[in-house]
C-alpha cells in the first residue's frame, strides 16, 4: 500500500457553495506530509469506478469531499479493504458525518483528516451490506428507506417539473393523497414474519434526509441494524408523527415499532429502496450489518 492520499470530490455538493474551497482543503490535507491526488470523474458511475481502481492499485487512503452521496460512492471502494476513509462534509445533509461525530465545518474536517493521517489514527465503524435480487452488493453507512420516504423519493426523481427541491414537497402531497400501507415479508435473523407498514427504514446510523433521526438508537459500533416502522395509520396521524422524526421522539408513538438484528430481508410490491439517499433497486433486498467494515480517519 502506498502513502498516496486519493481524493474524491463533488464540486456540486451543497449546491456548489464550497466549489472554490478545494485548493485550501487540498493544502490542509497535504499538511499530513503525504502525496495527494484528486480523482477525475464526470459521473457517479465514473467516480465509483475511479475509487475502486485507486484502492485496487494500493492507495493509502481515500478522502471523500461532498455530501452523503459522495461518501456512499467512496464506501463502495473501501468497505472491507482496510483502506482508511476520510470524510470532509460539503453537502446539504451530511447525515453520515454527523452520525459519526465528525466535524461539520469544511476546514475543521480537513484538519482533522490530516491529523489522523499524520498519526495513522482510525476508528472502526460498521457498514450495512445490501444484496440485490441479482446478487449485486452495495454498502451504506447511514439509513435505508423502504417505505413512504422511498416512495416520495421515487416520485420526486421522476418529476421533470418543477425543478429544484420543491418538487419533493409536491411529491409528498401527491403520495399522501394516495397513502396506503404495504404488507412486507420480513426475515429477521432467520425468522420469517409479515407486517403492515407505511413508513419503514433500516439504519446503521440514526439519521437520514438531512437530520431526521429515523432510527434514533442506531449505533454504528454495535454490529446490529435498527429497523423502525410505522404501522397503518390515517394520513392525519402520519402528518403528526413525521415532524417528530427530527428529534427521534416518533419511536414513542404507539403505532411506531422497532427491532434490532444482524440480518434483515425485506420484500413487498412496488417499492424502490434508497440508501444514503441514493436509488438502489426495487425490493426484495437483504441487509446485513458488517462490524468494522470501514476504517474512518478520525
Amino acid at each position: 500500500m502506498s502513502e498516496e492520499v486519493v481524493v474524491l470530490r463533488n464540486p456540486g455538493a451543497g449546491k456548489g457553495r464550497h466549489r472554490g474551497s478545494l485548493p485550501s482543503v487540498l493544502e490542509r490535507l497535504a499538511a499530513a506530509g503525504r502525496p495527494v491526488r484528486v480523482l477525475e470523474a464526470g459521473s457517479a458511475e465514473q467516480a465509483e469506478a475511479a475509487c475502486r481502481r485507486a484502492v485496487a492499485e494500493g492507495a493509502g487512503a481515500l478522502v471523500a469531499i461532498g455530501g452523503d452521496g459522495t461518501v456512499h460512492l467512496a464506501q463502495q471502494a473501501v468497505a472491507g479493504t482496510g483502506v482508511p476513509l476520510g470524510v470532509i462534509p460539503a453537502g446539504t445533509g451530511n447525515d453520515f458525518a454527523n452520525s459519526a461525530g465528525l466535524p461539520v465545518d469544511l476546514f475543521a474536517a480537513a484538519d482533522a483528516v490530516a491529523a489522523a493521517l499524520r498519526e495513522s489514527r482510525t476508528r472502526a465503524l460498521d457498514l450495512a451490506r445490501l444484496t440485490t435480487p441479482d446478487g449485486q452488493i452495495r454498502w451504506f453507512g447511514a439509513v435505508l428507506a423502504a417505505g413512504f420516504d422511498a416512495i416520495v423519493n421515487e416520485r420526486g426523481n421522476r418529476m421533470r417539473w418543477p425543478r429544484g427541491p420543491i418538487r419533493y414537497d409536491i411529491a409528498v402531497l401527491l403520495e399522501l393523497a394516495r397513502l396506503r400501507a404495504r404488507r412486507y415479508q420480513v426475515t429477521v435473523d432467520g425468522q420469517e414474519r409479515e407486517l403492515d407498514a407505511i413508513l419503514l427504514a433500516v439504519g446503521n446510523t440514526p439519521r437520514y434526509g438531512g437530520g431526521m433521526r429515523i432510527c434514533p438508537d442506531a449505533d454504528p459500533t454495535d454490529g446490529l441494524l435498527d429497523m423502525v416502522w410505522a404501522e397503518p395509520v390515517p394520513r392525519t396521524t402520519l402528518i403528526r408523527i413525521k415532524p417528530r422524526v427530527y428529534s427521534g421522539t416518533h419511536v414513542t408513538h404507539p403505532k411506531v415499532r422497532s427491532l434490532r438484528a444482524r440480518s434483515i430481508t425485506l420484500a413487498t410490491d412496488d417499492i424502490v429502496c434508497y440508501a444514503d439517499g441514493e436509488r438502489i433497486c426495487p425490493l426484495p433486498i437483504t441487509v446485513e450489518a458488517v462490524p468494522g467494515a470501514v476504517s474512518l480517519l478520525a
